[in-house]
């Protein structure tokens, strides 16, 4: 959908009464923008993976962890702990850490 279907929708809505003016303005607002994530062509989720990178000043081993804990807002050191008690019961930490490791590039 195409930004003046997404325009027309807001219109549509707001003469149907479920949008107040204020409300169609600022939606407007963000499609013009471009801050609409669908709307923009961009899911949050994939905006989110696309800036996952790994980390080169905060890192031990390969800088994994410290580009994971970015992305998701949380403590490297939290993420470094939930990666070696994986590894210690079955070793589902160390595969997840090689493999991000393997395609998530640097920053």
């Amino acid at each position: 959908m195409n930004l003046a279907d997404e325009i027309e929708r807001l219109s549509a809505l707001r003469e149907r009464g479920l949008l107040s003016e204020d409300e169609f303005q600022r939606a407007k607002t963000r499609l013009l923008a471009g801050e609409a994530g669908f709307a923009a062509g961009t899911a949050p989720a994939a905006a989110a993976m696309n800036s996952l990178r790994r980390s080169r000043s905060d890192r031990w081993i390969a800088g994994v962890c410290a580009g994971v804990a970015k992305v998701l807002g949380v403590e490297s050191w939290l993420l470094r702990l939930i990666v070696v008690v994986l590894a210690l019961f079955g070793g589902t930490g160390l595969f997840l850490y090689l493999l991000l490791w393997l395609f998530v590039p640097n920053e």
